[in-house]
């Protein structure tokens, strides 16, 4: 059986992904492909467990180290029990985030660094990571807004203050250049079918059978 590919979706507060994965997910069926959508923190039971005590909260809860701790804890148990095995049956997989919030959240926002947080993914989960990243870039003013709009108290990141955006949005850019294989930077700050259309692009430039 053919491993299925991993894709992730990355951004900022309000960039848009949660919106744009149910039209993807229908593009990648009428092209034959059946795929497993998840998210993090989260994406198996152990997982949204650990999600509960990340977004949730006072917003200096957990010291930066603790948090990147929580986190790659939560992935572990996600890739072990979620992504690794849709993969390895032939589906493809759609995260909503996955490492690279680590390094633009931890690494970046928090001032941890990007070869410490490189050396944490390492340790836990050795070289794997996204086949194929699409990051939704907004402008930090114009994400938080749309961050207010959500309902719910999973707003801890949210409540960050607007420094620690810009710095991840930042982060976010630094990633992109340096891993110009993998990821691909999307303006998400225009309209929602314009943002699509770019995703899908993206993914035919990786994926060339996609646009078979």
């Amino acid at each position: 059986m053919t491993r299925g590919k991993f894709i992730s979706l990355e951004g900022g507060e309000g960039a848009g992904k949660s919106t744009q994965i149910a039209p993807l997910v229908a593009w990648l069926a009428e092209r034959g492909i059946t795929t497993k959508v998840t998210r993090e923190p989260g994406g198996s039971p152990g997982a949204e467990e650990i999600r509960n005590l990340l977004v949730t909260g006072d917003p200096s809860r957990w010291s930066p180290v603790t948090e990147a701790l929580l986190l790659y804890a939560a992935r572990r148990d996600h890739v072990d029990r979620t992504i690794e095995p849709a993969l390895a049956a032939g589906n493809w997989v759609l995260c909503d985030r996955f490492a690279d919030s680590s390094v633009a959240y931890q690494g970046f926002g928090y001032g941890l660094g990007e070869a410490w947080v490189h050396t944490l993914h390492e340790s836990v989960l050795g070289n794997f990571w996204p086949d194929a990243t699409l990051i939704l870039d907004v402008p930090v003013e114009i994400g938080l807004a749309r961050a207010k709009t959500r309902h719910g108290d999973e707003d801890r990141y949210e409540r960050m203050g607007y420094a620690f955006h810009e710095k991840l949005r930042q982060g976010y850019l630094t990633i992109a250049a340096r891993s110009p294989q993998r990821c691909t930077m999307i303006d998400a700050a225009r309209d929602a079918a314009s943002v699509q259309a770019d995703m899908r692009a993206a993914l035919i430039l990786q994926f060339p059978e996609l646009g078979r």
